[in-house]
């Protein structure tokens, strides 16, 4: 039989706060159209020469600023510090792996931002460890954290070779799961994975296994977004370390134990735009809320504070968003525009998690699988997103050339 406990969390709604903090100068409208499709779909690779806006033989440079918040399973959520804010300038610690006692409260959800070498390219990712280890004695946070340590490293200490070859999302996602297996301490365990490279010319690829995903959003719609890799119903594809014993007693007795690779992530590319918004997150978010809820907070956020803007075209985006994602009083706790999607979007799942009345897309699930279980509500879970807001330099230069 299923079961699910409830840990009530209330969660105020932090745009207010946010709409102090964040004092934007008033953004110039691009021209830019608005995409008016709200159904899922993988976005599509246009030719180059649908996807140049600058004038002939100029090159398109991509920022990006990003934010996690999470939340771990049976702990309140705190929007005050159950947040990271990410400086591509800050360096990653030379010791690979962090002590237990330096990961973020995010239970067995864990995730990573970091530069790529010495570029502005950015790897960022989801892992979520695999709860049903915890029979067996393990700790699935171990494997998680260290895997999304090793992968920060990795691509900090990234350099391109001779030939120009760039890191891969698959091959990242390979690095760190081989340096797991490696790592004596970590005997077992398992976690799934959506890793993501954001490179400076405004690409985007994806490794996802398993039911950790993305949402891209653009203009006020959902542009593309994962599906979730599954052997079964709640059974998602995983790494796993799984020891000798484990496999000499399942030789005998019979059963298997789950073990996938990175070879089985669903490698996707897309083509990013100035002023997207892309949303990691574990399925702590993705069982509680459903694609348009993401959207519905996004859009909330980005009008309200004017890094979107209505006109009678659709909607257009701030030509500079620097003022929306930067702070310039380094003395505080920043408040941006990442920051306040992430805590917007993982307060939200909070709530729907020990929310007994509104159906969730765990629920649905549920229902359509085992109908017998009378399964109402969410689910609650460990709960970790990523947010990264796209931005493109020159954008503001560019536009008034050609005035």
């Amino acid at each position: 039989m299923l079961s699910k406990t409830h840990n009530g969390v209330p969660f105020k709604s932090s745009i207010a706060y946010i709409r102090q903090q964040l004092r934007p100068a008033r953004p110039l409208a691009p021209l830019l159209r608005q995409q008016n499709h709200l159904m899922r779909a993988f976005s599509v690779q246009h030719p180059p020469s649908q996807l140049q806006d600058a004038q002939p033989g100029s090159t398109r440079r991509f920022t990006y600023d990003a934010a996690a918040s999470f939340s771990a399973k049976y702990k309140r959520f705190d929007p005050t510090s159950d947040v990271f804010h990410f400086n591509p300038y800050n360096r990653i610690q030379t010791q690979k792996k962090r002590p237990k006692s330096k990961r973020p409260a995010s239970g067995q959800d864990a995730f990573f931002i970091s530069r790529v070498g010495d570029t502005n390219a950015v790897a960022f990712g989801i892992a979520d460890g695999v709860g049903g280890w915890e029979d067996s004695g393990v700790d699935p946070a171990d494997f998680s954290h260290s895997f999304c340590d090793y992968m920060a490293s990795a691509a900090y200490e990234h350099k391109s070779d001779s030939n120009g070859l760039y890191l891969t999302a698959r091959s990242l996602m390979q690095r760190g799961y081989d340096d797991v297996c490696r790592d004596g301490t970590i005997h077992a365990g398992g976690s799934t994975a959506s890793v993501a490279i954001a490179s400076e010319d405004g690409k985007l690829e994806v490794a996802n296994l398993g039911d950790s995903g993305f949402v891209h959003l653009r203009l006020n719609a959902v542009h593309s977004y994962s599906e979730p890799q599954t052997h079964a119903f709640n059974t998602p594809y995983q790494l796993s370390i799984v020891p000798a014993s484990m496999l000499a007693r399942a030789a005998v007795f019979g059963g298997a134990q789950l073990c996938d690779y990175p070879k089985d992530a669903d490698v996707t590319q897309h083509t990013l735009k100035h002023g997207d918004i892309l949303v990691f997150a574990s399925d702590g978010v993705w069982d509680n809320m459903f694609n348009q809820d993401i959207l519905r907070i996004a859009s909330r956020l980005m009008t309200g504070l004017g890094a979107w803007k209505a006109s009678e075209g659709g909607i257009l985006v701030a030509d500079n968003l620097k003022p929306f994602t930067q702070t310039e009083d380094s003395t505080q706790r920043p408040s941006t525009l990442q920051s306040a999607l992430a805590i917007e979007i993982a307060g939200a799942a909070k709530s729907a998690s020990t929310n007994q009345r509104v159906d969730g897309p765990f629920a649905k699930e549920v229902q359509k699988y085992y109908p017998q279980e009378n399964w109402h509500g969410g689910k609650v879970d460990d709960i970790c997103v990523v947010v990264v807001v796209v931005s493109e330099d020159g954008k503001l230069e560019a536009i008034k050339s050609k005035l």
